[in-house]
């Protein structure tokens, strides 16, 4: 069994048991995160697809750690004038872990 959901602007095809980062949430570590919105549910062969969501399906996650991705470097550079910018990014994240698949 597995199902398609949406968060953050991104989907993310999930089966139980299943860790996953996605973009940062606002819960505390250890926290039940419940993802209603579900594009694809897959059981037994059957599959449910929804317009957009599928009726009364939902995700059941863990809250496992908040955290930062690596440090990306940000450089903006024009030729011949003189101009450098160098930035830093770590993109926060939320560590998630699917307990249990509704649908």
């Amino acid at each position: 069994m597995y199902a398609v959901v949406e968060t953050g602007g991104k989907q993310y095809r999930v089966t139980e048991g299943d860790t996953l980062f996605v973009e940062k949430l606002d819960v505390t570590e250890g926290d039940q995160v419940v993802l209603d919105r579900v594009l694809l549910v897959s059981k037994d062969g059957e599959v449910k697809v929804g317009t957009p969501y599928v009726e009364g399906a939902k995700v059941v996650a863990q809250a496992v750690k908040q955290g930062k991705g690596k440090k990306i470097i940000v450089f903006k550079y024009r030729a011949k004038k003189n101009y450098r910018k160098k930035r830093g990014h770590r993109q926060p994240y939320t560590k998630l872990e699917i307990k249990a698949i509704q649908a």
